[in-house]
């Protein structure tokens, strides 16, 4: 099942937890409670606060809200982790990985950003 969702940009300043993104488009929020299996995919910025049992693929921004969860393999642009990952995540730019994100699985990204208490457990290539 492939999932594929697009929405009309917005022009404004929206809030990530401690990240602000202006002028910037947040077009697809998946919410705390929902459930998605198989292949979701976005051509647009994702916000991700439920569980995803399946492979993302976002062309822009992926934000894993804390109580966000992926179990299979992410690959995306940038993202900014808070939630729960299990499988491989893959950033072909900047990933950020909050204080309580939690990744199990193997990490590949052009940069990354760490906080103090952010986890992860598989092997990590950056550059």
């Amino acid at each position: 099942m492939a999932v594929s969702v697009r929405a009309k940009p917005k022009s404004e300043v929206i809030q990530t937890g401690k990240h602000t993104e202006r002028g910037g488009s947040l077009n697809c929020v998946v919410a705390k409670g929902t459930r998605i299996e198989g292949q979701f995919k976005s051509s647009e910025n994702m916000r991700l606060d439920g569980v995803v049992v399946g492979d993302v693929l976002c062309d822009k921004k992926l934000v894993l809200g804390e109580t966000g969860k992926v179990e299979g393999t992410i690959n995306t642009l940038d993202a900014v982790i808070m939630g729960h990952i299990i499988g491989e995540l893959k950033v072909n730019g900047v990933l950020h990985l909050n204080s309580t994100a939690n990744i199990e699985g193997d990490i590949t990204a052009k940069k990354m950003i760490v906080e103090e208490g952010a986890r992860y457990n598989g092997a990590c290539k950056i550059g």
